[in-house]
């Protein structure tokens, strides 16, 4: 249930500025390239939060940072080609689909199952984000018709995954639009910064109602969300986008295996 909103006082200083600085930076880091709950997350989780509610909270402070990197982007969605932006409500409504059950198996399974699962689940999305580019355009060959049941419903799965953990959601994404819609990365990324504010919103919603919520650190992270996604989306066409993902995968491949021997 909903949580009593507590800021610093309810933890010391060092871990608000660590919560902040987290944020800011994951989301940066979704609106250039994704898999910035990589890093947010295990900082939740190092200043004292359960795996439940670091993940449940991580949630509610980043999702300032979709917002404004999707709002910022959404004018790119017209380099994607005409039919396949035509389809976007399909793809809206098969991730919209996905995240709820996600976010129903979040809250009604064993937490001590999702602590166990989470440091694979890290571990795996920052692997993700090294896999070359040029293997995902071999991804071209399949059928690329976006209303296909292979596409649906690898979007669909990628919306279960991003409500219930969520982190490399970004990657996941833009590895399935890049399979079926097959047009430019930077259209494709202003479509996964759309879908993946749509798949965060609905876990926001439930895990406000019912999700145990740390309200200090969505307070502490949220504004730093929020800006770091503003910066991120106006970085978007400056950043080295390759040098930065490896340095997302060093720290995610980090993050998960201190996860799993703490």
């Amino acid at each position: 249930m909903m949580g009593p909103l507590v800021l610093a006082t309810a933890t010391s200083v060092g871990d608000v500025i660590a919560v902040v600085g987290a944020c800011l930076v994951a989301g940066a880091v979704n609106a250039l390239a994704g898999g910035g709950s990589l890093l947010s997350y295990p900082t939740m989780v190092a200043v004292g939060l359960g795996p439940v509610s670091a993940n449940v909270s991580n949630t509610l402070a980043l999702w300032p940072g979709y917002l404004s990197g999707a709002a910022t982007l959404r004018k790119r969605v017209a380099e994607v080609d005409a039919d396949a932006g035509a389809r976007l409500p399909a793809y809206a409504a098969a991730a919209a689909l996905g995240a709820v059950g996600g976010t129903i198996l979040l809250l009604v399974g064993d937490p001590d199952t999702f602590e166990a699962v989470v440091p694979f689940l890290v571990v795996m999305a920052a692997l993700l984000l090294a896999v070359p580019e040029r293997w995902l355009e071999r991804l071209r060959n399949h059928p690329r018709a976006g209303g296909t049941p292979a596409a649906l419903t690898g979007v669909t799965v990628a919306g279960a995954y991003g409500a219930y953990f969520g982190g490399g959601l970004g990657v996941i994404l833009l590895a399935v639009l890049n399979a079926f819609v097959g047009s430019g990365l930077r259209g494709l990324n202003a479509m996964k910064a759309v879908l993946s504010l749509l798949i965060n919103t609905v876990a926001l919603v439930a895990f406000v109602g019912f999700g145990p919520v740390t309200w200090w650190a969505v307070a502490a992270g949220a504004p730093a969300a929020l800006v770091g996604g503003l910066v991120g989306a106006r970085l978007a066409d400056r950043v080295e986008i390759g040098l930065l993902r490896r340095a997302v995968v060093v720290l995610g491949v980090a993050a998960g295996i201190a996860l799993l021997v703490t």
